[in-house]
């Protein structure tokens, strides 16, 4: 409970959290909700539900909330509209095409079956030459059909990608005329979040709102201002997990970027107070949206019991998932699958490592990417080696991943990759884990200063080789680097403590709960002597 000037108890201050995913694999956005809730706030968690049916569960002390979102604005005007110029015979894009398709197939199914039908009842010759008629009559309609058809898929392909010199042009106009305003005709889909989260936003009248990423910080300030308009004070936080330019496009359309850059912008200014992940990025986002201070740092690190249970050897392990020895080398990756994540340098890397087992805990093992790499390793000879493992708990990861023998992180040169240290390096960490990461930026030069590990090229298959030879012949030697560091420092208490600190200083005086943040401190003792 909250406590007024004179001691009397009130209901604590609630935060809404905004998020703009089903919650389940978002660590950042759940750690944040419980430890707010644990530290006495009133929270619940707004999230958008995965299969259009709302949900709810409890997140220790908070609330989840999984809100269905339609989303009928993420298709643009000219996908309801005929290609006349590009596409003059091409089918109205309704669906019609693929009816008609479907139609001209059955009519020469049917005509094979009565073409049999005849066979087999030796029916007259003159049945037989009208059924060939009907049957040239039939091709002559597929080819038309297939030719409308394909002036439609031609159609569609050219305006997908918004780089026609019209599109061009209504992009440019749209951004002089409008400014930041523009993303109303250039990315109308970001309307349907407001519509979705809007009106429950409103209902459960936040004290902060809590906003993560680009796209919920124009839900949250939006319902700020019209919490203000009926005389009701919200603050706003804004949580920036990527710096939006850096980013790869969501959509394949060159509208995508500028629209949402512009929705941040014009939504940034109203947040009381702003959180990232690096301090690189605090200073990006203090220059590009001219903010009054610098944003504050919150690392998205584990929680100090988990970094614990790893040196405890409780539950599952990946050495024992991989049906391995303790004396066999073995090489994990963890986190999301994707091209731009570098994982086939560790692939392709195999047979030149005998011996070297290689493991990825992944979010989709069974998908194309994944099952891609693993076909790979079939045609180089590996595949006995490869161990593909889904995802574990977030508590659980720190302490799966320790019995590996070394942990690579091998991503390319995008700009967020370069700026900040990634989950998966405090995970390593924790987990005592040789680090190999690829020469991006930030991590490379965290490596090199700590001993943890080992950097190579991105992509070099000879520099990636040398990187794990060198782990696997000492492993102890880059072990004992985290003797002389402060771990402590990587935990999500003490980044929870930035956390409450801004709740405090933006809560209703009197709404601001008695009890503290949770105390790391003696974890954070027995973490260092581990």
């Amino acid at each position: 409970m909250a406590a007024t000037g004179k001691g009397t108890p009130t209901a604590p201050a609630r935060i809404v959290i905004l998020v703009d995913n089903g919650v389940n694999g978002d660590s950042r956005v759940q750690k944040t909700a419980k430890s707010a809730a644990d530290a006495g706030w009133d929270v619940i968690l707004l999230g958008r539900s995965p299969n259009g049916q709302p949900q709810s569960w409890q997140l220790g002390e908070a609330q989840v909330r999984l809100l269905p979102m339609p989303t009928p604005l993420l298709k643009r005007r000219h996908e309801f509209r005929r290609r006349w110029i590009s596409g003059p015979l091409a089918y109205p894009p309704t669906g019609v095409a693929a009816y008609r398709q479907q139609e001209v197939r059955a009519w020469l199914a049917d005509l094979r079956f009565r073409q049999a039908q005849l066979t087999a009842a030796d029916g007259a010759p003159l049945a037989r030459r009208v059924l060939r008629v009907q049957e040239l009559t039939a091709k002559v309609c597929r080819k038309w059909v297939s030719l409308r058809q394909r002036q439609l898929s031609q159609a569609q392909q050219r305006r997908k990608a918004l780089r026609t010199p019209s599109d061009r042009a209504y992009t440019w106009l749209q951004l002089r005329l409008r400014g930041d305003r523009a993303w109303r005709r250039l990315e109308p889909a970001l309307w349907d979040y407001e519509l979705a989260y809007g009106p429950t936003l409103d209902e459960l009248k936040p004290d902060v709102i809590y906003a993560n990423d680009f796209r919920m910080v124009g839900v949250g300030a939006r319902a700020k201002i019209r919490a203000a308009a009926e005389g009701h004070v919200v603050k706003l936080i804004w949580d920036v997990h990527e710096y939006l330019p850096g980013v790869k496009p969501r959509a394949d359309n060159a509208r995508w970027m500028v629209a949402n850059r512009a929705h941040e912008h014009e939504y940034a200014r109203h947040s009381d107070a702003v959180i990232t992940v690096s301090e690189r990025l605090a200073e990006f986002l203090k220059r590009d949206h001219a903010l009054p201070e610098l944003p504050s740092v919150v690392l998205n690190t584990p929680h100090a019991a988990d970094a614990l249970g790893a040196a405890g050897g409780a539950g599952p392990d990946i050495r024992s998932a991989c049906g391995l020895g303790p004396d066999v080398p073995l090489v994990v990756y963890s986190g999301a699958a994707a091209a731009h994540r570098g994982m086939g340098v560790m692939v392709e890397a195999m047979p030149r490592l005998p011996g070297v087992h290689l493991a990825f805990v992944v979010n989709a093992p069974t998908g194309p990417y994944l099952t891609s790499l693993k076909k790979r390793a079939t045609e180089l000879g590996v595949a006995d080696r490869l161990h593909v493992l889904p995802y574990v708990s977030p508590a659980e990861v720190v302490s799966f991943l320790a019995t590996a023998t070394v942990g690579v992180i091998p991503i390319h040169h995008w700009l967020n990759h370069e700026i900040q240290l990634i989950t998966k390096f405090f995970e390593y960490s924790h987990a005592r884990l040789p680090i190999v990461v690829s020469d991006v930026e930030t991590m490379a030069a965290t490596v090199r200063e700590t001993g943890q590990g080992e950097v190579f090229r991105v992509d070099d298959v000879d520099e990636y080789v040398r990187a794990i030879e060198a782990v696997v012949a000492d492993p102890a030697r880059y072990r004992r680097a985290y003797d002389a560091m402060d771990l402590a420092a990587w935990t999500w208490e003490r980044q929870a403590e930035v956390q409450n600190g801004i709740y405090h200083r933006l809560a209703p005086e009197g709404r601001r709960p008695v009890l503290s943040p949770p105390d790391a401190a003696p974890v954070a003792e027995r973490l260092t002597r581990v």
